[in-house]
């Protein structure tokens, strides 16, 4: 199951947050998901429709923070992801904290090689 959860916005908008296994591997790791939308329906909307298609939001384990919040609020798609943290992992300053993507750059498709 995908953790995640949700934070509703003065405005009466949510930021949804979500981890979800990485497409990459099992053994990859997970990816977390931010999605801005008028409601928690049309967050998880959005993701279905990008092709993720089991995606439910079941309570709220691990709502966005504060700085998750303002990174999917300045981003023109409010649509954003980066690979989630590995639980337990303590961060200090040797550990850089990986930036967030559009979406559009998880759902690029290679180029064919000509």
């Amino acid at each position: 199951m995908a953790a995640g959860g949700f934070c509703k916005l003065p405005n009466g908008t949510v930021v949804v947050a979500l981890n979800l296994p990485s497409p990459a591997a099992p053994s990859a790791g997970s990816v977390r998901f931010l999605v801005h939308a008028q409601n928690r329906a049309r967050a998880l909307t959005r993701l279905r429709n990008l092709g993720l298609r089991s995606v439910y939001l079941r309570g709220n384990a691990a709502p966005p923070t504060p700085d998750e919040v303002t990174a999917v609020l300045h981003h023109p798609d409010g649509l954003i992801w980066r690979t989630a943290p590995v639980a337990g992992t303590v961060g200090g300053p040797d550990l850089v904290q990986e930036l967030w993507h559009p979406i559009r750059a998880l759902l690029r498709r290679p180029t064919a090689q000509t």
